[in-house]
This record gives C-alpha cells, structure tokens and sequence, in this order.
C-alpha cells in the first residue's frame, strides 16, 4: 500500500477519535444543573466614608459654611475650612453652589428657611389672635437666643448693606409668610375689638424683631457695661416675658 494512502487514513481515524472525544464529554456535561456552575461575582466595593446623596451632603455643606460664615464673614471665610469640615472638596462646593458668594447666599436662604418653616408649625391660625401673638413672639425670642449664627448672619449682611442677601432670587418669597401670619392674626383680632386699628404688619413684625434681635445681638456690650447678668437664665426669662408684654400692649385696644 503506498505511503500516502497509508497516512491519509490515518488523519483520518485520528479525526475521528478527537471526535468522539468531544461528543461524549459534550453529551456528558448536558446532564449538569446550570446551577452547578460556580459564577464568581466581583468583591462589594469597599466604603469610603463618602456618600453618593447629593441633598445630604448640600446639606452638611450649608451647615458647617453658616458657622464659617458666621464666625469670620464672607471676606473672612474659607472654603478650603468648609471642604475639610465635610468631608468633600472645594470642587464639589463649586458644583453645586457656583462660587463662594453663591454658597453664601445659599446660607443666607437657609437661615430663613428654617426659621420660617419652624413658625408655620405654630398653626397660629389655629389660635385666639392675643395667644397667637404672643406665642409669636415667645419663639422669636427663642429663636434668636438658640441661634446666634443666625443673628451674626444678619448682622454680617447688614454691614454689606443687603448687597448679596439683594441677589437672592428666593428672599422675599420666603418670608411672605411670616407678615401673611402676623396679618391673620392682626386683622381677627381688630375684627374681635381686642386689638386696635390703623397698624401695619410689617412695623409689628419690625418691632418684634427689633426686640428679640437686640438680646443677642448686643449682649456682650450690654452686659460688659451694665454688669446685670443679662445672660443669665432668670434674666432672660424675665427680659422675654417683658417684651412679649410691650408688643401685646402695643398692639390691643
């Protein structure tokens, strides 16, 4: 038999053998679970600290930026001193407020917010208008004592003249209600003959604030010249107790 048949059909049957080689192993494995198989899934990502909840961390910026701010002023103030605080980057602050002005104005906004969004839980409407008045007044005067950052805020932005609290596009429309609440109850007391006409509400909410405001606002001086414990916690109970009567007289008829 010539060589060349010879090793042809030995390709052959070697062909045939890998064949069947693979067949059986094929046929063998159709009998397994598909659950069998191990799938090998990539390890959890390891936590960094951080958290992917962008109101959450808006949130924790504006915290920590109002005692910045309130502390050493717009011109004072560091965002390098913010990022640190929180865990971020002053690229991330320059995300999502735009500069360092535009986070203060943030601040600014927030601070208003929250006092205005703590008055509409006093459902003064759903109270007498001499109650309401001076519950009113009563938390205002809290206010202003829990919160001095709120008060140096304001003080801050009076000595720059209003000029960033003006480029606020939400200012005015966040404290509607607070005139819309002293209106309410101004307007049912006048009708109910316990408060007496011709007075404005915005001068009402003025002389309130001018009231509650001063008691932090100027403490340290007051209290460094007149040496009376000002501070002191029956002093301010009496002191709170006193201007609520000055804005209840004031108003009634």
């Amino acid at each position: 038999m010539p060589y060349s048949l010879v090793l042809s059909r030995f390709k052959a049957l070697l062909l045939a053998a890998c064949c069947a080689v693979d067949v059986a192993a094929y046929t063998a494995r159709m009998n397994e679970l598909v659950h069998s198989v191990e799938v090998k899934l990539p390890a959890p990502a390891r936590e960094t600290g951080r958290t992917n909840d962008p109101a959450r961390t808006m949130a924790g910026i504006l915290e920590m930026a109002t005692q910045e701010f309130a502390d050493k002023g717009l011109s004072g103030a560091r965002i390098d001193a913010i990022a640190a605080s929180t865990l971020t980057s002053k690229r991330m602050i320059y995300y999502y407020f735009g500069s360092k002005e535009g986070l203060y104005i943030a601040v600014l906004e927030e601070a208003y917010r929250r006092v205005r969004r703590i008055e509409a839980e006093l459902h003064l409407k759903d109270l007498a208008p001499e109650a309401g008045l001076r519950q009113l007044v009563e938390f205002t005067f809290d206010h202003h004592s829990g919160n001095e950052d709120y008060v140096r805020l304001v003080m801050n932005e009076n000595m720059a003249r209003g000029v960033y609290m003006a480029q606020s596009k939400h200012m005015k429309e966040l404290n509607v209600p607070a005139i819309a609440a002293i209106q309410d109850l101004y307007d049912r007391g006048v009708a109910q003959g316990i408060f007496r006409p011709g007075l404005d509400a915005i001068d009402i909410h003025a002389s309130i604030s001018a009231l509650t405001f001063f008691n932090v606002s100027n403490q340290h001086t007051f209290g460094l010249i007149f040496k009376d414990g000002v501070a002191a916690p029956d002093a301010q109970s009496v002191r709170k107790q006193n201007i609520v009567e000055m804005v209840v007289r004031y108003v009634k008829a």
